[in-house]
């Protein structure tokens, strides 16, 4: 029996999908199982934090976003229509002057973009904010 070049390259993918090492079963995370990751299970309350997003995005590639929660000790920016849901996470230590971030996001599709922030005592807030995007920017 003579192996071909494609020969090999069918198993070798057969393999792969077989031991479950797609790429994209590795990495895709959705939105509820980050949060949860995030916040250990914990309540989470709606409000107290600002999160600056454009309501359009004409370039899924780079859209700005600015969160703010005075208190945070950590930020996690998530967006629930990515394939991969969470974002960004930002900590911020005793010393930091204050607890905001910045900084520009890639979005696939129109969807939510949600700041989840642990505040000092523990507690867990969060907002979200729709985005319109016009052109994806995960090949959309």
């Amino acid at each position: 029996m003579i192996l071909t070049r494609r020969a090999i390259m069918q198993i070798g993918a057969g393999a792969a999908v077989a031991a479950g090492l797609t790429p994209f079963m590795a990495s895709a995370k959705k939105y509820d199982d980050a949060l949860a990751e995030f916040t250990g299970g914990a309540e989470v309350i709606d409000g107290e934090i600002e999160l600056t997003t454009p309501e359009i995005a004409e370039n899924g590639n780079t859209v700005p976003v600015s969160v703010a929660a005075p208190g945070a000790a950590m930020i996690a920016i998530f967006a629930d229509g990515n394939p991969e849901a969470e974002v960004a996470v930002f900590t911020f230590g005793p010393l930091a002057g204050s607890q905001a971030a910045s900084t520009r996001i890639r979005l696939a599709q129109t969807q939510n973009v949600i700041a989840v922030a642990q505040m000092g005592d523990g507690s867990f807030r969060r907002v979200a904010r729709e985005v319109k995007v016009t052109i994806g920017g995960c090949g959309g």
